[in-house]
């Protein structure tokens, strides 16, 4: 095939224990999906169903040492658990959801704070708030056929080693089998999509110089230096 210009490169995360990576298609984020994360923002969790924006798929990338966003003085951390799609699907059956889940990994979805208050101000899209370069450090993938579907486990992310985020995956408003289920009636799904499932309570800004340690049990962890 010819092109007019160079090609973008294909984003990848590695795969634990494996040579091969995982080609990313497109990156979807649940908004809101811990009931004390969606208090602390000003919703009521026990109201809305499931939300859903998105990341560009060169987003990610493997955490270390990272440049310092632009146009922000109010950067936030949220930790995640990452679910990758190994199979496609459209309108997939609650019951049937985990059969199209490659694995897990464990995520940051970087946020500029400020920009995104900014456009819900405005009633303004939010992509520049969290789609920006670099917004989505993910750790290595742990295939499904490894470790299972964990429903439980703790998540974290410390900042220069103090406890910022805390919390469980049992604490999802909804589960992972439910978001796929319900993202996969508006977009076919299709492998290489990533889901990230949304963040605890306990959001924090951080600052150039900032170290960043996320870690979901039996996942893995991310860890992201600032420069200064």
């Amino acid at each position: 095939m010819n092109y007019v210009i160079e090609p973008p490169s294909q984003p990848v995360v590695a795969v634990a224990g494996e040579t091969g990576l995982f080609p990313v298609r497109r990156i979807w984020c649940v908004g809101r999906n811990y009931a004390d994360h969606a208090r602390e923002m000003g919703a009521d969790p026990t109201r809305e169903p499931p939300f859903f924006f998105a990341k560009p798929a060169d987003a990610v990338n493997p955490g270390g040492l990272l440049a310092f966003p632009s146009q922000t003085s109010d950067l936030h951390h949220e930790i995640e658990l990452v679910v990758a799609i190994g199979r496609g699907g459209r309108d997939i059956p609650v019951e049937r959801a985990l059969e199209h889940v490659y694995g897990y990994a464990v995520g940051l979805d970087m946020t500029r704070r400020d920009i995104q208050a900014e456009a819900k101000k405005l009633s303004r899209p939010w992509e520049l708030a969290k789609g920006f370069d670099q917004s989505c450090p993910i750790s290595a993938i742990v295939p499904a056929a490894r470790i299972g579907h964990p429903d439980k486990g703790r998540i974290e992310v410390t900042v220069n080693g103090k406890v910022q985020q805390s919390g469980d995956l049992s604490q999802m408003i909804w589960s992972v089998p439910e978001a796929v289920a319900y993202l996969s009636r508006y977009v076919a799904l299709a492998p290489g999509d990533l889901l990230m499932t949304g963040t605890p309570a306990g959001v924090s800004s951080v600052k150039p110089g900032d170290t960043l340690r996320g870690s979901c049990e039996g996942i893995g962890e991310i860890v992201v230096n600032y420069e200064r």
